[in-house]
């Protein structure tokens, strides 16, 4: 990547509705220059995909946590994995180093379903051990990496 892909992922991660026309002009390019770039990015797999963000506030989501799980030993991590995979409310799971095996982000209505969730996690087969952090307030929330860091 050059200075100018650099130029064109940032008014991407900004807007990624943004048109090539727009794009072109922030870069001083031709607008089949600025297309020809955008679609060897992503034929690269540096732009993985476009997305919409919603406000889960608004949505009548208000309560987010952090979840860290152990389990008992390694044979368990596909079952959990796939629990994971199949809950709406836990928007996010990494596989961590350290005295926990996993962290979950998970993104609920209330206290009352974010307890039946926890409670369904406690019961999940090799799970033995859990701590939760329950979210105040939010200091910054980036959706993707800076290109300025790679």
């Amino acid at each position: 990547m050059d200075k100018i892909d650099i130029k064109i992922v940032e008014c991407l991660k900004n807007n990624a509705r943004e048109n090539a026309s727009v794009i072109g002009s922030k870069v001083n390019m031709s607008v089949s220059a600025v297309i020809e770039r955008i679609k060897k990015l992503e034929s690269n797999g540096i732009i993985q995909q476009y997305t919409v963000i919603l406000d889960p506030k608004k949505l009548g989501l208000d309560l987010i946590v952090f979840m860290m799980v152990s389990l008992e030993h390694p044979k368990y991590t596909a079952k959990f994995s796939e629990y994971v995979k199949e809950n709406a409310q836990i928007i996010e799971c990494q596989y961590i180093a350290g005295d926990f095996d996993f962290l979950l982000k998970i993104i609920s209505q209330s206290t009352q379903t974010l307890e039946e969730l926890l409670n369904e996690i406690k019961c999940i087969n090799g799970v033995c051990r859990t701590k939760v952090s329950v979210v105040l307030s939010t200091v910054k929330d980036e959706r993707s990496v800076s290109v300025s860091q790679a």
